[in-house]
């Protein structure tokens, strides 16, 4: 008969302020505590390791996700939660067919439509960058262009301000109500009522993913109201992470210059220093599942109806998975990552994040001769997010 073990208790709270601007001591805490932990502060259990980590993702028969992927449980009162995501807090059947609605409408062949907008405005900004020669990149560089193709592509028009707020209310309404949480909604409030207006039919643009969600509801292919609910998806959740993504890729590129000859050589190679830069710094930390009876994880007792966070973070620098797990190697095999999660819920827009990425390296790599720190990189402390808020690089033309 096989004895299982509890949870390791651990006593350090991951949504202090210490701990986001620093994750790495804590993940290495995670995984050295074994399959899974209890993190008592929050009375949730942990997973750290990339093993551990792709069992809770891929079987949504054991570990579901309709308690939502934040630290809260929604199905319990007094959660004080969001509406639910119609795609990522669903399990299948329903989820597979909102999916699959999803998947047709944003194939591959409609993502490399994109291709040749998103490197001329790439082109053009790096153009108007160059004559600065120092940039704080994150929002004249990243941010600038995100906020550029991404609306093109989606179909949906809003300030900047607003959308950052909102981005920030989001992320850090998936941890506890601790202060980033509290100043995030106050610092939200003024946009609310403008960021669900702005997701209805009405306004949306006439081309753009958003008006074909509109239309999938018009044709019964989606439930009513669903078309909003993907749009907020997209708006709230795509832009903040590939901003994440891409800040921390040029903050690794920067500092390793060896790493930014070999994309300079081939910028067909922005594509392999994107994946290497969200394995590193992954943008969505932490995702939550929530156990549909006892069950164990490798050995652990997990008890029925319990949070589980599934650190991504720290799966993604897991040594047992990846040699050298905190250098940062361009060149690295990364295929079976988790920067965009896994299993049946794994990102829905990878394909348009990998090629915003790409489009946007590839077009420093091709004018830019060195790319410096100009200063020191600052991390934005949010709760289930791994973001610079600012980032100075001294770009060099070629």
């Amino acid at each position: 008969m096989t004895v299982l073990q509890s949870p390791r208790p651990l006593g350090v709270d991951p949504y202090s302020t210490a701990v986001l601007l620093d994750p790495y001591p804590f993940h290495q805490q995670l995984r050295a505590a074994g399959p899974a932990a209890e993190i008592t502060e929050h009375g949730v259990y942990a997973v750290g390791g990339f093993e551990e980590a792709g069992v809770v993702l891929k079987d949504h028969r054991r570990f579901s996700t309709t308690g939502g992927i934040g630290l809260a449980d929604a199905r319990k009162p007094g959660a004080n939660f969001r509406p639910l995501n119609a795609l990522l807090e669903v399990d299948p059947p329903d989820h597979t067919r909102l999916r699959s609605v999803v998947n047709r409408i944003l194939s591959p062949a409609r993502v490399r439509q994109w291709r040749a907008d998103m490197e001329r405005d790439a082109e053009q900004l790096v153009d108007r960058l160059l004559d600065q020669r120092e940039v704080e990149a994150v929002e004249q560089l990243v941010e600038a262009y995100i906020f550029k193709v991404f609306v093109d592509a989606v179909g949906v028009r809003f300030d900047r301000d607003a959308i950052l707020a909102i981005g920030a209310m989001s992320f850090n309404q998936s941890g506890p109500q601790n202060q980033l949480f509290h100043d995030a909604m106050r610092r939200a409030q003024p946009y609310l009522q403008w960021f669900e207006e702005s997701q209805q039919r009405e306004h949306v643009q006439s081309t753009g993913l958003a008006a074909e969600f509109f239309a999938a509801e018009d044709a019964g292919e989606i439930g009513p109201g669903i078309a909003s609910n993907l749009t907020r998806t997209f708006v709230r959740g795509g832009m903040d992470s590939t901003i994440a993504g891409i800040g921390s890729t040029l903050m690794h590129l920067s500092r390793n210059p060896d790493q930014w000859n070999w994309v300079r050589e081939q910028p067909s190679r922005a594509r392999n220093a994107f994946e290497e830069g969200t394995r590193m710094e992954t943008p969505f930390q932490v995702t939550y599942r929530v156990t549909l009876g006892d069950t164990d994880l490798h050995g652990v007792h997990l008890e029925a109806d319990r949070k589980v966070g599934v650190y991504l973070g720290s799966a993604n620098r897991d040594p047992r998975r990846w040699p050298e797990p905190d250098r940062y190697d361009a060149a690295r095999n990364t295929q079976g990552h988790l920067a965009f999660g896994g299993g049946e819920h794994n990102c829905i827009g990878q394909m348009m994040a990998r090629l915003e990425s790409e489009c946007l390296i590839a077009a420093l790599a091709r004018r830019v001769k060195a790319l410096e720190p100009a200063g020191e990189a600052v991390w934005r402390p949010v709760n289930q997010m791994r973001t610079l808020d600012t980032l100075p690089l001294r770009l060099v033309a070629a």
